[in-house]
């Protein structure tokens, strides 16, 4: 079983529109913040600190399913989809406070050693804790 991450946002006045919903750049930040700790969970982070292998995102999408308002929470719970050689995906669920999907993003990440300039193998110590 893959390793799944949970995390909460509030949710800012200032990501509103004109409309009086929660912008559609806005759920590509939630994506962000989800891809984010995600990776920091796995250890990737610590490893381009370390040795300079981290990512780079190759692909980004995001479908909407329900407007989102202010004030309140988003609760995004980030999965992986598939795991290849040097990369793979993460699929971020987007939740309300009522627990009704608002959106689902999707992301392709490649492991890149930014030494090299190239992408590289997932490193085992990566791949055990994704698959």
């Amino acid at each position: 079983m893959s390793l799944e991450t949970k995390i909460t946002l509030r949710i800012d006045w200032s990501e509103m529109d004109v409309f009086g919903h929660v912008n559609n750049v806005m759920f590509m930040k939630y994506a962000q913040a989800a891809r984010i700790n995600y990776v920091e969970t796995i250890g990737l982070m610590e490893l381009h600190r370390a040795n300079n292998i981290g990512f780079m995102v190759a692909e980004t999408n995001c479908q909407f399913k329900k407007e989102l308002h202010f004030p309140g929470y988003i609760h995004v719970s980030t999965k992986i989809v598939f795991v290849k050689n040097t990369s793979f995906s993460l699929e971020h669920t987007m939740t309300n406070a009522n627990d009704e999907v608002v959106a689902i993003a999707k992301d392709v990440l490649v492991v890149f050693d930014f030494t090299k300039k190239e992408k590289c193998l997932i490193p085992d110590e990566i791949r055990n804790k994704i698959v």
